[in-house]
């Protein structure tokens, strides 16, 4: 609590996550809310990449903040169909997400996003701003926590009085570790890469799209600014880093080169940009690790990729991330209209029971359909089973039980 008797919330990251939740805590006259940023006003993480934002995310956004999902839409564009081909050409799957959602997911750059979310909370973060240290409040030290920050030009600062600190820091989060413990990483055995192309083609390529030569998987979508966001995977042994040998143009030429003939225009043109530009691509392993969402004590609330790290087959980090931040939001407000010192444990307690079996669903989904990835998969039989009624009804319900969230 501050000196004006404010109940004090400190976010650590301003990313998808910690930026809404901030948004929706914004004017609230009893609260104060400080959010710390390493990044600056001029550097966004992971400016050299696109994503696509799922059509849940904007469903919770219009129910939620409309004014921020008109934002968003406005600055973006649509993801309108999901469509599946062999990189020979062979068509598998085309869906139009009007089938199985109430409105259209959202194309865009990662920098852009962290920009238009950031933009409305300006003052209430501290950009450049390092957490150095994190804790409950020791002897003599006004509590429940109290965090020590370094700022870019050598500055520390101690922020106490802390009546809830929310990690909005990532899938490596150090809120996490300090008070929940590090997560044990499960890897699925499968390399993603990802490169922003600023040379789109939305002739060849425009709404989103997968291609598959085996398991080894292309993926790519037009964003705006004139660029292209490519993504492509391929199996490896699941206790392996990314091999070196992986990483060079013959091979990853070869991954996604059909043995029956050549690739079709559209992963012709890819192939070629991907080998072009092998310095300038994000390498990753999938991954995902158990959920968690506050700690026994109440007092930390875990969003996002903090909370739940989950492979991103099916688009759902941000996605979920935004989810989180739309209902954390609601239930915080309505605990700061109580004075009552419970409320916020009271506000964590519910943030849990509404999200963990939607989290749950969407990880395990996600994991899932993850199966025309893997080492010895059959991506045309796999492909053809996700235009089934078995894995539409399940699209349905990611994309539209938001109201379950």
């Amino acid at each position: 609590m501050d000196a004006t008797g404010r109940k004090r919330i400190v976010i650590v990251g301003s990313g998808v996550a910690g930026s809404i939740l901030a948004y929706g805590l914004r004017d609230l006259g009893n609260v104060e809310v400080i959010c710390l940023e390493r990044a600056t006003t001029e550097d966004h993480a992971e400016a050299g990449t696109g994503l696509n934002v799922g059509p849940n995310a904007i469903k919770a956004l219009r129910l939620y903040q409309p004014a921020l999902a008109a934002l968003l839409e406005a600055e973006s564009l649509p993801w309108l169909s999901w469509r599946i081909s062999l990189t020979g050409g062979r068509e598998l799957m085309n869906l139009p997400l009007s089938e199985v959602a109430d409105n259209p997911g959202i194309r865009i750059r990662w920098s852009q996003l962290y920009a238009l979310l950031r933009r409305p909370v300006q003052q209430q973060v501290r950009f450049g701003t390092e957490v150095a240290a994190m804790r409950y409040a020791r002897a003599g030290e006004a509590g429940p926590m109290v965090v020590e920050t370094l700022g870019e030009d050598g500055s520390t600062e101690i922020i106490d009085g802390i009546d809830l600190l929310v990690a909005g820091d990532g899938r490596y989060s150090k809120v996490r570790e300090t008070f929940l413990g590090r997560p044990q990483p499960k890897f699925l055995g499968v390399c993603i890469f990802r490169l922003l192309l600023e040379d789109a083609r939305p002739d060849l390529v425009d709404d989103y799209e997968q291609w598959f030569n085996g398991p080894n998987r292309l993926l790519a979508f037009r964003i705006p600014g004139n660029a292209t966001y490519i993504s492509g995977s391929f199996p490896i042994l699941p206790e392996e880093d990314v091999p070196a040998e992986a990483k060079r143009p013959d091979v990853l030429r070869a991954l996604y080169t059909p043995a029956d003939g050549p690739p079709s225009a559209q992963c012709a043109f890819m192939i070629d940009a991907i080998c072009s530009h092998v310095a300038d691509i994000h390498w990753a392993r999938l991954q995902e690790a158990p959920a968690e969402f506050c700690d026994s004590n109440r007092r930390i609330l875990l969003l996002g990729d903090a909370a739940h790290p989950m492979v991103p087959t099916l688009g759902q980090g941000a996605t979920q991330a935004i989810e989180d931040a739309c209902v954390a939001a609601a239930e915080l407000r309505a605990a700061f209209a109580d004075a009552a010192d419970g409320s916020i444990a009271g506000a964590l307690e519910r943030i849990e029971q509404r999200r963990r079996a939607r989290v749950e669903f969407v990880v395990d989904f996600s994991r899932q359909a993850t199966d025309t990835m893997l080492a010895g998969a059959d991506p045309v039989s796999g492909s053809l089973a996700k235009t089934g009624p078995d894995f539409r009804a399940r699209l349905m319900k990611l994309y539209r039980d938001v109201s379950a969230a």
